[in-house]
């Protein structure tokens, strides 16, 4: 039998100092920045950097895949609202406003990633990303804001093309713009 305790709670809040450290620490000074660098700013020792994460790939690969969890219960949760009655524009509008905040944050963990060739090897917060996002654009078609050929595919290279590394008023004026492409609506104003 395998003794499989819960993890305490030190490693636990060591764990989430690190992932915190290493995203922030990324994002400030790029994909070169050492394990020491992540470590001190964590206020962890290397050591403890190393028992979690026993190279940079992991870690980076970790950070990804928290990010990728926050995407998929964001997306859940905005299908969950819809459901309950909330117009699926509206929703669709703020999962898409979020994961571009989210993505501006983490832009510097992504260009790490690539680099390093470090994802997550477990999909399971990405399928669950895009059954949520699937049912959210049924009800858009449903309630007719949504246009009838949109799809989560189309969601993703919308994401995929937001300027993440541009200020929040470019980013704002990016959403307003490709909002246009997914409704049925006529355009508004874009700011």
């Amino acid at each position: 039998m395998t003794n499989t305790r819960p993890p305490r709670a030190d490693a636990i809040r060591n764990r989430t100092k690190i992932l915190d450290a290493a995203r922030n620490q990324i994002t400030l000074h790029g994909p070169n920045v050492g394990m020491t660098e992540i470590a001190a700013a964590a206020g962890v020792a290397v050591g403890t950097l190393y028992r979690h994460f026993p190279n940079k790939a992991d870690l980076v690969a970790a950070v990804i895949a928290e990010y990728t969890a926050h995407v998929a219960d964001d997306a859940e949760a905005a299908h969950r609202r819809a459901a309950a009655g909330s117009p699926a524009l509206c929703e669709i509008t703020t999962f898409l406003g979020n994961v571009v905040e989210a993505s501006a944050t983490n832009h510097g963990v992504k260009a790490a990633a690539h680099a390093l060739g470090a994802y997550p090897t477990d999909t399971t917060a990405e399928q669950r990303a895009s059954i949520a996002l699937a049912k959210l654009i049924e009800h858009g078609k449903a309630e007719g804001q949504i246009h009838p050929d949109i799809t989560v595919d189309d969601i993703y290279l919308l994401v995929a093309t937001a300027p993440t590394d541009q200020p929040p008023a470019v980013r704002t004026r990016w959403l307003a713009l490709v909002l246009t492409g997914l409704t049925t609506q006529p355009r508004a104003a874009v700011a």
